[in-house]
């Protein structure tokens, strides 16, 4: 995994973090707090940067990129998941067509609720 600790050696974002997490069920998976992680084909927020989702704002932490191979149990949960393979069943049926191919790069965005 390589992990980009200093978030001024990133890359420039490739999205707007708006767009960070959209889909209604993820929406409700991080206000529930199920969901501290989500992984996209390109750099969607920079270290620090506020998402707020229905009112409810949450910092992202860190920014890094993995291969999907690399994707452990923990993490999957982290995405709001049982196990690796709901996780990965779940990508799947959302990008019709794709394959799940290991050395595939993702950037993982890991984000809090922001603390008042």
């Amino acid at each position: 995994m390589q992990n980009h600790a200093d978030h001024e050696a990133l890359p420039p974002k490739t999205c707007s973090i708006e767009r960070l997490v959209t889909l209604p069920e993820d929406v409700e998976k991080v206000l529930a707090g199920r969901k501290t992680a989500t992984r996209r084909n390109g750099r969607y927020a920079d270290v620090g940067e506020v998402m707020t989702l229905k009112g409810r704002d949450f910092v992202v932490e860190q920014v890094y990129s993995q291969t999907l191979g690399d994707l452990t149990e923990e993490q999957a949960r982290q995405e709001g998941y049982n196990n690796l393979e709901e996780y990965k069943q779940s990508i799947l049926s959302i990008h019709p067509g794709m394959r799940w191919v290991p050395a595939m790069r993702v950037w993982v965005h890991e984000f809090n609720p922001v603390q008042k």
